[in-house]
């Protein structure tokens, strides 16, 4: 079932923070592409986000990790063609910005100038808060990311989920109040637990956008590519797939390839 909303021309910050005022759920999904981004524009989605997972879905690789700032300024320069209403937030890859705010803000500063992107998202707390705070200090939005760091794997060891225990819970909602305080627009939680991310959600002003992270927050996001049924091994418990279409592509292809190969296409219609 459909909720009414307010209907906006154009989605920003500003806009997104009267979503969570008045009680409107945001919707976020990535996107990597011009074709993809376009459709998901026209079906109104808030925020596109040009996720560093198109490591994973559309490199094939293991991690987050070896996706390079070119790569993401690529990807987020096809999406920008395609959009004409939502928020486009770019993942910053991992080594553009941890540990060198020089060079975060340089990295930011490439992805807005060179993409046409709106904000860059941007994974930790106090470790990369110098970080941040020079990325704000040029007038780029920021979208902070906590909880579970893909960027981080390496350190956490396991993609399970994140802040189960007492200490690392606390250090999470400080983080969440520092982000805020910062100047963050919206702060991503990823696979941690519901009550913990409701609390978060009402401890900070700034919309909250949840990822495995229950319903308990002010928005959703999840990989389009799961969403859709395109990925086939990737089953944790928060996503829903609308839809298989790895099948109904196979599907589509296997009958192609019987067309061709049995000279019933292209038919007589279907040439000059």
């Amino acid at each position: 079932m459909s909720v009414a909303k307010k209907e906006v021309k154009r989605v920003t910050t500003h806009v997104l923070q009267a979503m969570k005022d008045n009680g409107e759920k945001i919707s976020m999904l990535t996107a990597y592409d011009y074709s993809t981004a376009r459709i998901l524009d026209e079906a109104k989605i808030d925020i596109l986000l040009v996720g560093d997972s198109a490591s994973n879905v559309m490199a094939g690789h293991e991690t987050t990790l070896p996706i390079t700032l070119d790569q993401m300024i690529y990807h987020a320069s096809s999406v920008i063609r395609a959009i004409k209403r939502c928020l486009v937030v770019v993942d910053l890859p991992f080594g553009s910005y941890q540990g060198n705010s020089r060079k975060a803000l340089a990295s930011a500063i490439r992805i807005m100038k060179e993409s046409g992107a709106h904000t860059v998202k941007m994974e930790g707390g106090e470790e990369i808060a110098d970080s941040i705070s020079r990325v704000l200090s040029a007038g780029i939005p920021v979208m902070g990311h906590l909880g579970l760091t893909p960027q981080s794997i390496y350190k956490f060891g396991t993609y399970t989920v994140r802040a189960k225990e007492e200490a690392e819970a606390e250090k999470l909602i400080e983080d969440a109040q520092l982000l805020e305080k910062l100047g963050c627009y919206a702060i991503v939680l990823e696979k941690i637990p519901a009550q913990l991310a409701k609390k978060v959600a009402k401890t900070v002003r700034i919309p909250v956008i949840g990822i495995g992270a229950g319903r308990h927050v002010d928005g959703q996001v999840l990989v389009t590519h799961d969403l859709l049924g395109i990925t086939k091994d990737f089953n944790p418990r928060f996503l829903r797939r609308y839809l298989d279409l790895f099948s109904e592509i196979k599907d589509a292809v296997e009958q192609y390839i019987n067309d061709v190969k049995t000279s019933d296409f292209p038919n007589e219609k279907e040439q000059y």
